[in-house]
């Protein structure tokens, strides 16, 4: 049972984290572990992670749902992509639960900082795409797909920003269709990753549901102002990958003061 504070927090974290999302497409995912394990108050790293998982995977398909519609999916390597990939979260997830947790957030830690560094390079919108929808090209991301998904399997992240700019190099999509089909990827590869850890016993379903209900509201949000700061999302990225290397540096501190204690 929760008690108000967790029912808030959960609700007001995963509002937060859809809010990133929203306003800047991508990267938010990465907080959602950290606003779990220190401000909603889960205790173990590996239920984090599990928990963190299945709400990045639903706040990926609602989003991807929003993509397919304006028709920003190349579906045969959105497909590909994530049935190649998810064998690769698969594996990573198991891998992760066979690790101490302080040791895994140790490692997050490090992977926020590469978020922060990849979220400081300036987007560039390119034009329209060239035909991409060819099974020769998706097939080519495949390699790919599987480092993305061990990644987003032992993290317990979306792995959007391994996944876009692979889908790009590999195909030449547009940075639109990149994001929208990265989504199908992202998001069954957190629904993988998040039944492996479920079926340990790994999971809060009471909080992932209220982050997930608060992630809907936030993305909402951030989408509409999105919109009227479309000439700005850059700045806000620079600004998203400070508050990341601040909380990769916490976590580090963190987990670093716990594994010197054990040891």
């Amino acid at each position: 049972m929760l008690d108000l504070w967790q029912t808030l927090s959960s609700l007001g974290s995963g509002a937060a984290v859809g809010f990133v999302l929203g306003l800047i497409g991508g990267g938010g995912s990465i907080l959602a572990t950290p606003l779990l394990l220190y401000v909603v108050g889960i205790a173990q790293p590996h239920v984090a992670i599990g928990t963190s998982a299945l709400a990045v995977s639903a706040n990926a398909y609602l989003n991807f749902a929003g993509h397919a519609r304006r028709s920003n999916v190349c579906w045969a390597c959105a497909i590909v992509f994530a049935l190649v990939g998810t064998l690769g979260a698969l594996l990573g997830s198991s891998l992760g639960k066979a690790i101490d947790g302080q040791q895994l957030l140790f490692l997050f830690g490090l992977i926020m900082v590469a978020v922060g560094i990849a979220m400081l390079r300036p987007r560039r919108e390119r034009g329209a795409a060239r035909q991409v929808t060819s099974l020769r090209n998706c097939l080519r991301t495949g390699a790919a797909a599987l480092v993305a998904g061990a990644a987003s399997g032992f993290f317990g992240i979306g792995g959007g920003f391994l996944i876009v700019p692979a889908l790009i190099l590999a195909t030449g999509m547009s940075m639109a269709n990149a994001v929208g089909s990265s989504l199908l990827a992202v998001g069954t590869f957190g629904l993988a990753t998040a039944l492996n850890y479920a079926a340990s016993g790994m999971v809060n379903w009471p909080v992932a549901g209220l982050f997930i209900a608060g992630g809907l509201l936030g993305g909402m949000v951030g989408t509409r102002l999105s919109l009227r700061l479309a000439g700005q999302r850059n700045t806000l990225a620079r600004i998203f990958s400070g508050i990341v290397f601040v909380v990769a540096a916490y976590i580090l501190y963190r987990s670093g003061s716990a594994l010197r204690l054990v040891g």
